[in-house]
Parts: structure tokens; C-alpha cells; sequence
């Protein structure tokens, strides 16, 4: 299998094994619809073997440890079970020791399928397969997805509580995002645009530093998207809007805001003919400090209770249209998701300069009548971009700046930090 492929199971009670040059710790997790853990409970591993439908084995060193998923006892709400690796040795990467599972049938011990993720370096845990139920069908699926914090990185993406667990290394990548304290100001104290210097010429520059818990509240920080070009407030009166790097577009349209359901379509092509692109595309979500709330990608094809949903991995890029699209309900969206980047990775290692013709498109879902574009015309030789974010207004409408950013990340996770820094 190579990332993101998938096959259906024909068998209802599956083996995963996971292999190494060292000894690997593998566990695996329960997820609902909302890709979250229901308790610690549905944490399966070496000290919590067994749990409703899912177990673990312990190889003890000298054979793989193993995750077995009954799928005909998995209680009802659990979508998935994602198989886990860490290496044993605490602080230990996976460079050069790249993982091997092997999906088998339980009973009878025949081979399904077999992954290795590709191409590891600083990861420390990783992803490595997902069992899953969609459309009444339980399918196994190839993810590959890299943590740098350990298997504690992993737990808390899911849900599960680690509050004596991770290690000096798991911890440590906690402190640099976290921002100081934000003041107690309620939001109506934000002005209009509270990420967007660029979008509203007005002079309130100092007040998104502020309301973001900058260190010191001078006009400094805000300065550089106050100077961004296309600063005029563009709408979506006059039809199809084209941005350039930096430019901004209000969704209003007759003098309302678009409050509906959107689409952003994202494509891509191979520069040489021949060879085939894997990318991934996502869309990370951001609450009003620049707290990550979640992230919609390939292996995770819905959040924020539905109002974000992906429409699956493609592995090639080739064919005509939108290679990937991340449908947005913009009304449906909680009222703490103020802000959504949409970026692209090549999980494969593929850089950007070996891409052409990549965009995004936003698309009204209802008429399919495309609203806004912009076509990415640089290429640097890295393996991330962020393409667009669209951010909530203090008066309810949304806007959304092109942004064409390129930064070193492989996986979603990786553009978290940048794409925050990015609003």
C-alpha cells in the first residue's frame, strides 16, 4: 500500500502487525465520528490490553506486538481504530528504521496488505494504519502520519488524557506554541478585522496585537499585513474574483454576508509529464487567540461536528479539475472557529518546484458557481505552502486572503505552528 490507499476488509476480525529493526510500542485508539477517544478507555496498549472490539499483543521483543480489531464488536459511534508505533527507546526517531505493518486476517493468518511509510526522519510515533467504517463497508487504509512528541503527541491529538505520561521530549513541543496569556477584553473589544491589518485601512493597528497576547503592545507586529497589496476591500458584487499574493476578498455578495456552503478546490498537476504528484491537502482550524482547534485532512475527513468535511485523497494530481476538495459550511461552523488556512504537503517528499499549475478555488456549493481564485505562479523547491485562509469578521462575514507561502513540512501536522503564525 502506499499513503493514503485503502482496500476493503473481507474478513470481520483483522491483525495488525507492526515491524522494525528495534522493538516498537504499538497501541491503538478508538475514535467517534469526531475523531476523538469517547474515555482513556478506548486507549489500547501494553498496560490497557483490551477494550471493546480492540486488543493488543505484546511480541515481548522478539516477535512484533500487534493491534486485533473485531469489527463485529465494535460498539456502535466508533468510526475508526488507528494502529500506533513508538520506538521503545525513549527519544529514539524513526530515521533509517522505517516500520513495516502487516494486515492480516485473524483467523486464518493470510496477508491483506502490507505498509511502510516512506521517506521518516524526526518522527517519533507515528500513524501507521486505520481500520474504518464508511458506507457500512470496514475498510483498512495506509496513513503514515509523523509525530515529533512521541506516542503523548499522538494520544492528546485524539483525546486521551497524558498527564503523567509523555517525556521531557513529548513535552517539550508544548511551550513554543503557546502564546502568553490573552487580556480578559471580551470580543466586542477586537475591532472590525482583528487578523487582517490589510483588509480595513484603518488605524487601529496596535489592537490585533493586542488581542492576540503580543508581548508588547506596539503597532510593530501588525505592520507587515497592513502593507500587503490589494488593501481596498474587494466583494463579490462584480462575479469571480481573482486574488494575487496577499489580496483579500469580503464574501459578501448584494450586501450580505455569504453564510452558506462553500467548496475550496485545490489542483495540481505534475511539471514533468510522466511522473505522478501526491499531494495532501487540508484545512487546519484556528479559535480567536490562534489556538489550533483541528485539522481536516486525508485521514481525518471530518470535523468541527460536520462543518468541515474533505473529500478524500488523490494520489497522482493528474486529470483535469480539482484534485481535492475541502467542503465548508460556513453557517454550521461553532462560533469559536474563527479562522481556517488551507494548505498543501507533499507527504512523499516531492518539492513544489517539481508542481505545476496548482490553485485553489473557492466554489458555491449550491450553484457551483465559482467565486473567488487564485492561481499559485511561484514554486520553491519545499514540500509545504499555505494557499488561503479565510477568517471571521467581528461584524459576521467572512474574507478570504490568498496567501502562496511555501515553509518545510511533509504532513499537516507540521503547518500547524506556520499557519497560525500566518492569520
Amino acid at each position: 500500500m502506499t499513503p493514503g490507499s485503502n482496500l476493503p476488509l473481507n474478513t470481520v476480525r483483522v491483525t495488525v502487525d507492526v515491524a522494525a529493526p528495534v522493538r516498537l510500542d504499538v497501541s491503538g485508539l478508538l475514535l467517534a465520528a469526531d475523531g476523538k477517544v469517547r474515555s482513556d478507555a478506548d486507549f489500547i496498549f501494553y498496560n490497557q490490553p483490551t477494550g471493546p472490539g480492540v486488543s493488543h499483543r505484546s511480541g515481548g521483543g522478539s516477535t512484533p506486538d500487534s493491534i486485533t480489531v473485531d469489527t463485529g464488536a465494535v460498539p456502535p459511534g466508533i468510526e475508526r481504530i488507528v494502529v500506533t508505533a513508538s520506538p521503545d527507546a525513549a527519544g529514539q526517531t524513526f530515521q533509517g528504521i522505517e516500520p513495516t505493518a502487516t494486515v492480516r486476517d485473524a483467523v486464518g493468518g493470510a496477508v491483506i496488505a502490507t505498509f511502510t511509510p516512506p521517506q521518516l526522519g524526526a518522527e517519533t510515533a507515528l500513524v501507521v494504519v486505520e481500520v474504518y467504517l464508511r458506507g457500512g463497508v470496514w475498510k483498512v487504509r495506509a496513513v503514515g502520519q509523523g509525530y515529533a512528541d512521541g506516542l503523548a503527541g499522538i494520544a492528546t491529538d485524539f483525546g486521551v488524557s497524558v498527564d503523567e505520561e509523555p517525556t521531557p521530549a513529548a513535552a517539550a513541543p508544548a511551550a513554543p506554541p503557546a502564546p502568553p496569556a490573552p487580556p480578559a477584553a471580551p470580543p466586542t473589544q477586537y475591532p472590525p478585522s482583528p487578523w487582517l491589518g490589510g483588509s480595513t485601512p484603518t488605524p487601529a493597528a496596535p489592537a490585533p496585537a493586542q488581542a492576540w497576547g503580543a508581548p508588547t503592545p506596539t503597532p510593530a507586529p501588525a505592520a507587515p499585513p497592513a502593507a500587503a497589496p490589494g488593501a481596498g476591500k474587494i466583494n463579490l458584487d462584480k462575479g469571480r474574483v481573482n486574488l494575487q499574493k496577499n489580496q483579500t476578498v469580503s464574501l459578501v455578495k448584494g450586501g450580505r454576508p455569504l453564510l452558506s456552503q462553500v467548496k475550496m478546490g485545490l489542483g495540481w498537476e505534475p511539471a514533468f509529464r510522466g511522473r505522478d504528484i501526491d499531494l495532501d491537502a487540508s484545512v487546519i482550524a484556528y479559535g480567536p487567540q490562534r489556538n489550533h482547534i483541528d485539522s481536516c485532512y486525508f485521514g481525518k475527513l471530518s470535523i468541527l461536528n460536520g462543518a468541515v468535511k474533505h473529500s478524500g485523497d488523490n494520489l497522482t494530481g493528474e486529470g483535469s479539475g480539482d484534485d481535492e476538495v475541502i467542503v465548508v459550511d460556513l453557517g454550521r461552523l461553532p462560533a469559536e472557529a474563527t479562522g481556517l488556512v488551507f494548505t498543501v504537503n507533499s507527504f512523499s517528499g516531492q518539492k513544489f518546484s517539481e508542481v505545476a499549475k496548482a490553485y485553489c478555488r473557492l466554489i458555491d456549493a449550491a450553484s457551483g458557481e465559482e467565486l473567488v481564485r487564485f492561481d499559485l505562479t511561484g514554486a520553491e523547491p519545499q514540500t509545504g505552502v499555505m494557499m488561503a485562509k479565510l477568517i471571521k469578521q467581528f461584524s459576521g462575514e467572512w474574507e478570504m486572503t490568498a496567501i502562496g507561502d511555501f515553509v518545510k513540512s511533509r504532513t499537516v501536522r507540521g503547518m500547524v505552528k506556520p499557519a497560525s503564525q500566518a492569520l
